[in-house]
């Protein structure tokens, strides 16, 4: 295992994550979340709770715009990983994404940002009645390793149809062909793991121009030719909460009542990049 020391350009040059990016990673702890640095591993813990949100994460964007997120293909992303339970509550994983569902109007020093049109690669898990698939016969719930590409619209052009459509997804008659709209800008692929999730298995990602593998172990998952659009940041982490964004039921979002603690612990994590 590598002890070299982590460092990052953002100016072209090869950038190589070891073991010990995990603490130059910022963390995010919300409602009892908690991102607890062990000797060669870090544990990202949310709370038993019955009530509000529950986040622990890792990542390497907060305070960026998405125009000057770190990473672009070819890249290959790997760590091992494992959950506390084979079927936690909310939604953990682990990957690249453009954060697309925050909105930051600068408060606080926090980049200025509007919702954006997902862009995504990473291993994703989703609990009931978590569902992604946006009618796309394709697994939106469950442990997957999942891309996301969507057309690049202007931030400040895509909000206000987004908020719309958000809306018009409660008249059950508009639903079906909303989503098929959307499927219009958004294509998803992803394939179900067979991989129990309180095991250690080694995870590998391969994200390229034109395309994203996913290995588990060694063995190659899933290579989909959908492949996000960069610029993109690395994200890890472990939360309480459920989105629904599927043709039988309006879109909608909420948190899950966990009865009990919830760890994902992530060793030997490495980012590599010719770009």
């Amino acid at each position: 295992m590598s002890e070299r020391l982590y460092s990052i350009t953002r100016a072209g040059r090869k950038i190589a994550y070891h073991q010990g990016m995990l603490k130059t990673l910022r963390k995010l702890e919300l409602g009892g979340g908690r991102v607890l640095f062990e000797e060669r591993l870090v544990k990202l813990v949310i709370p038993a709770s019955d009530r509000g949100y529950a986040d622990a994460q890792l990542d390497d964007y907060r305070g960026l715009s998405r125009g000057e997120f770190p990473w672009v293909p070819p890249l290959s992303l790997s760590l091992r990983a494992r959950a506390s339970s084979t079927t936690p509550l909310g939604t953990l994983g682990f990957g690249l994404w453009n954060d697309p569902f925050a909105l930051s109007l600068g408060q606080g020093g926090a980049a200025r940002r509007l919702p954006a049109a997902p862009q995504a690669a990473w291993f994703f898990y989703g609990s009931a009645p978590n569902d992604l698939s946006l009618g796309q016969h394709r697994p939106g719930q469950g442990w997957m390793a999942m891309t996301m590409r969507s057309r690049k619209i202007p931030a400040i052009l895509l909000a206000p149809p987004a908020a719309a459509a958000w809306l018009l997804t409660k008249i059950p008659p508009l639903r079906r062909p909303l989503f098929r709209l959307m499927g219009g800008f958004t294509s998803i692929d992803s394939v179900g793991l067979k991989h129990d999730l309180d095991v250690w298995h080694e995870y590998q990602m391969d994200w390229g121009e034109e395309s994203v593998a996913f290995h588990v172990d060694g063995e190659l998952i899933l290579c989909s030719s959908i492949a996000p659009h960069p610029r993109l940041g690395l994200v890890i982490w472990i939360d309480n909460q459920y989105l629904l964004a599927a043709p039988g039921a309006s879109l909608s979002f909420g948190v899950l009542h966990t009865p009990t603690a919830q760890v994902l612990t992530i060793t030997d994590l490495s980012v590599k990049t010719s770009a």
